[in-house]
C-alpha cells in the first residue's frame, strides 16, 4: 500500500474513532501518527475518500464518510456509538422502521446499519433526516426494539 493509501486509510479510521469538525484538526490528528500533510492534502484526500460535513447534535458538523466497501462490517461497539449518537426517535409499522436523526445525518445511520449487517433487517433507505429500515416479515418488532436498545432509547 502507497503512502497516499496508507495516509486515507488513517483518515478513515480517524473520522469513524473522532468527531472530527475540521480540516486543521484532522491535519493534527495525523501529525500525531507522524504523518506530516497540509491543509490542501487532507482536502484532497477527503474528497477522494468522500467524506462530507454532516450536522452533529449541539448543531456542530464533522466529517463522515457515507459508505465503506461493505466487507467492512462494522463492530457492534461502534453501530451502539453511531446510532448512540445521531438516532433520536424510532417508530414502527409493522416490518418497516423509521429511525430520525438530526438535519443531514441519517445516511451516516443508514451506511453503519448496512455495514453491521443486524440479523433481520434487508436494507435502508435513507434520506435528509429520516431512514427507512425494511426488516424481514414478522422481524419489525425485533429489529425497532434492538436499534432502541443500541441507541439507548428503551
Amino acid at each position: 500500500m502507497g503512502a497516499k493509501q496508507q495516509r486515507q486509510h488513517r483518515i478513515g479510521q480517524l473520522l469513524e474513532e473522532h468527531r472530527i469538525t475540521s480540516q486543521a484538526q484532522l491535519v493534527e490528528l495525523l501529525a500525531d501518527l507522524g504523518a506530516k500533510v497540509n491543509g490542501s492534502t487532507v482536502s484532497r484526500d477527503l474528497e477522494e475518500l468522500g467524506a462530507i460535513k454532516v450536522r452533529i447534535p449541539g448543531g456542530e458538523t464533522a466529517y463522515a464518510i457515507p459508505e465503506m466497501p461493505t466487507e467492512q462490517v462494522a463492530p457492534e461497539d461502534h453501530l451502539r456509538r453511531v446510532l448512540g449518537d445521531w438516532v433520536v426517535e424510532v417508530d414502527r409499522s409493522g416490518d418497516l422502521v423509521v429511525l430520525r436523526t438530526p438535519p443531514g445525518s441519517a445516511h451516516v445511520v443508514a451506511s453503519a446499519l448496512d455495514r453491521a449487517g443486524v440479523d433481520g433487517v434487508i436494507g435502508t433507505v435513507a434520506g435528509d433526516d429520516t431512514m427507512l429500515v425494511v426488516a424481514h416479515t414478522r422481524l419489525g418488532a425485533k429489529v425497532a426494539q434492538h436499534i432502541k436498545d443500541l441507541a439507548g432509547l428503551s
